[in-house]
């Protein structure tokens, strides 16, 4: 029985990622090896925009070749990979956000405890390194929403270069406003 083969090289890359489901719980948010990992890899697609619009566009030239109706393979092929940017970036600022919210809990609830703490020094200093670490976290999880719209503005830039007449559908409300964000 021959088995089939992995795609290799620029094909692997480019080839249309199915959404893996995420399960992400609060100790995905305190442990930030794993939570860069996950943000790792849902930035893959924007990591390889530019390869994967070259190759959209140099499939709808040889399609040009064979058939008259070149715009509509460009138009499709733009639409599909602004669809997917779309729902990566989605996935993202849910996953940040939601890690946002479970570290600044956390922090909330450390504070409470060392407020409600009694006059034990070693248990106020132990509790001031907890503060401190959940601080830590915190500011890592917020500087991925800065390295989010870095990223963002960088993809829409190729994506406008490639797919230069491509519009988001007007049902898009969040895709549209990304879209006139990154053209200011």
């Amino acid at each position: 029985m021959p088995t089939k083969q992995p795609p290799l090289g620029s094909l692997a890359l480019q080839a249309p990622q199915s959404p893996q489901v995420v399960h992400v719980s609060p100790s995905t948010c305190h442990d930030l090896s794993v939570f860069k990992e996950i943000l790792r890899e849902y930035r893959r697609l924007d990591d390889t925009i530019t390869m994967r619009l070259n190759r959209a566009n140099a499939a709808m030239r040889d399609s040009d070749r064979a058939e008259s109706s070149a715009g509509n393979i460009q138009e499709q092929a733009c639409s599909n990979i602004w669809r997917e940017l779309v729902g990566n970036w989605k996935r993202r600022t849910e996953l940040v956000g939601y890690c946002v919210r479970v570290v600044d809990q956390s922090l909330a609830e450390k504070r409470s405890v060392l407020e409600d703490d009694g006059e034990d020094a070693s248990a106020r200093r132990q509790a001031q390194g907890q503060i401190y670490a959940e601080e830590v976290k915190r500011t890592q999880i917020h500087n991925e929403l800065r390295v989010e719209a870095i990223i963002r503005k960088r993809a829409v830039e190729a994506f406008r270069s490639r797919c230069r007449f491509f519009v988001p559908p007007v049902t898009d409300h969040e895709g549209r406003d990304i879209w006139e964000k990154a053209a200011q």
